[in-house]
């Protein structure tokens, strides 16, 4: 990596620094495992850092991110879903409490999806196009709900639907569905602004997102 010298600089701040004051955390976690409460799917967007808007230190958020942080439904006979896989191992494995799906404005993926550059996957479609064709139903919802608005506005729209369309589709999963019934797991959705850095929550009752107190 010595090509690659924010990388390195990085790494040595953190050794010099951060990894003396929590060694013994790193030490205990490499020994005992990690028992996270709490799993993020999250965007692979690089403003938009679960751990830091979190404040999460070593060992405390199991995180999935992936392009506009969404969850496939549950499909027993897909040959590689790594979503799928992370869900299956965090809540069966590490038996997660929390499952919390979190967007963010200005979502690349999102808008691109919006503006018509990902319609439905065909044989000569690539990854992306496949991967944002989960958005299809959301886009409905977030169409009827910001008809008539400005492209600003329909974009937000999507961003909110497709948290609610990601959890939904985590209830498809069996796993998901049994922890939920005997309350040993819970969903929830956020929407994180990059701009201003404020954190709305999705209202598991009303389905609206509101700002946190």
């Amino acid at each position: 990596m010595r090509d690659v010298p924010e990388l390195l600089d990085g790494y040595h701040r953190f050794l010099d620094g951060r990894y003396p004051q929590e060694a013994a955390l790193y030490r205990s976690l490499a020994e005992v495992g990690q028992a996270p409460k709490t799993m993020v799917i999250a965007c692979c967007d690089s403003r938009v850092d679960p751990a830091a808007i979190f404040n999460a230190g070593p060992g405390q958020l199991f995180i999935v991110r992936n392009v506009a942080n969404l969850v496939p439904p549950f499909e027993p006979q897909g040959d590689y879903h790594g979503t799928s896989a992370a869900l299956e191992f965090a809540v069966t494995g590490l038996e997660v409490e929390t499952i919390l799906v979190m967007g963010h404005a200005r979502c690349g993926g999102v808008r691109a999806y919006l503006d018509g550059l990902h319609e439905e996957p065909s044989e000569k479609t690539g990854f992306i196009d496949r991967w944002m064709s989960l958005l299809k139903a959301a886009r409905v919802d977030a169409m009827r709900e910001a008809s008539g608005g400005s492209i600003e506005e329909q974009q937000r729209a999507l961003e909110h639907a497709s948290v609610r369309h990601s959890i939904e589709n985590l209830r498809t999963f069996p796993f998901i569905r049994e922890r939920l019934a005997d309350g040993r797991l819970k969903l929830r959705g956020a929407y994180f602004d990059i701009a201003d850095g404020k954190l709305l929550a999705l209202d598991p009752d009303t389905g609206q997102f509101a700002p946190l107190d």
